[in-house]
């Protein structure tokens, strides 16, 4: 997994939590007891969690020391915890698992969901959101300056580090256990100061795998300056300066009878 800095994620804070916002108002779980953010990150998407069910208990779990920190600081009454999702389990089940941008970290979501969806309580609902922009061209950038032969031999584990299925796969995953599914995509159009934002954008999640991958800080800002480079051809700027970020996502409700 990346390393993470809390206060570089938090730069776009509003901008990374609109999806949150968009997937919450579609679960409807009217009145649930126990709610747990899986990823939870600084703590913005269990915030809404809160002042959506206020007299729920709701728990922020994330694998990230400084996100869990971060988190802690913000709210210091909510319950925090640190665990990583892939063997992370609770013997009590939970009337809303939610999930605001993580599981694209996670491999195998083919065992992943089902195992989650099983911790599901009679009348819950598993809400995960994940970005789906692969295809988009700063992804493709990224991909194709980690071949560059001074470092291509040390950058797979990071072109592999995110990993988000289709629609379809999700439904044929989680149809056999679900008593409905509610699922769609949203392309958002981020309307960004520059080229230089959706470098300051990426750096805090998708760049994280490659900038790691590199051995010091001349190497990083080698792939930042060919990353900039690229942007600023594939985002042109708007007659007021401005660019515009397209941000394509996957949401997905699962509910059990």
């Amino acid at each position: 997994m990346p390393n993470w800095d809390a206060d570089l994620y938090l730069r776009f804070a509003e901008e990374r939590t609109q999806p949150a916002i968009d997937l919450l108002a579609r679960v409807a779980v009217a009145a649930p007891r126990r709610v747990i953010d899986l990823g939870c990150g600084p703590g913005n998407s269990t915030a809404l969690l809160r002042q959506r069910w206020p007299d729920a208990q709701i728990i922020g779990l994330d694998n990230s020391e400084e996100m869990i920190t971060a988190a802690a600081k913000s709210y210091p009454a909510g319950a925090w915890l640190g665990a990583d999702v892939r063997s992370w389990s609770d013997p009590v089940p939970f009337d809303v698992i939610f999930s605001n941008a993580a599981f694209q970290w996670v491999p195998d979501h083919a065992a992943l969901l089902p195992r989650l969806f099983h911790m599901v309580a009679a009348g819950g609902a598993l809400a995960m959101q994940m970005p789906r922009h692969l295809q988009s061209p700063v992804h493709q950038l990224m991909l194709e300056i980690s071949t560059r032969p001074e470092w291509n031999d040390r950058m797979e584990r990071a072109r592999t580090a995110v990993a988000v299925e289709s629609p379809a796969f999700y439904y044929d995953t989680l149809q056999p256990l679900a008593a409905r599914i509610d699922l769609w995509e949203t392309e958002y159009q981020h309307v960004l100061s520059g080229p230089h934002a959706i470098v300051s954008w990426i750096r805090g999640t998708g760049l994280r795998p490659y900038l790691d991958a590199l051995a010091n800080d001349d190497e990083r800002s080698r792939f930042e300056t060919l990353l900039l480079a690229g942007v600023e051809q594939a985002y042109p700027r708007h007659p007021d300066g401005m660019v515009l970020f397209p941000f394509r996502r996957v949401f997905v409700v699962a509910y059990r009878s």
